[in-house]
């Protein structure tokens, strides 16, 4: 099974960072494929993702409008940068895109 995870901030730190991990979580539910979404909001970090999280996943997103905190942890592994706008209103684009990726 698919499995990706996600971070997801923006510069205000308010409603873009919760809409785009929704929409995420969603598109990739879709497709059967199990998700995780840490958002680096106004609340700090919530919905961490652990190691294992992070050892066992096929892809990581990462929203790029602003740094991501503790970024470091995601060395080695297939990443995507996406603007926070296009995670909101893109992401069953995106999945297509990383679908596509994978089946390569």
């Amino acid at each position: 099974m698919t499995k990706i995870i996600a971070v997801t901030a923006c510069p205000s730190g308010v409603a873009h960072t919760y809409m785009a991990a929704e929409a995420l979580e969603q598109a990739a539910k879709a497709r059967g494929w199990q998700v995780k979404v840490e958002t680096q909001g106004s609340l700090g970090q919530e919905n961490v993702l652990n190691a294992d999280d992070v050892r066992d996943a096929d892809m990581v997103i990462l929203t790029k409008d602003i740094g991501i905190q503790h970024e470091e942890r995601f060395s080695g592994k297939t990443i995507v940068r996406v603007n926070i706008s296009d995670a909101v209103k893109r992401a069953e684009a995106i999945m297509n895109k990383i679908e596509t990726h994978l089946t390569q």
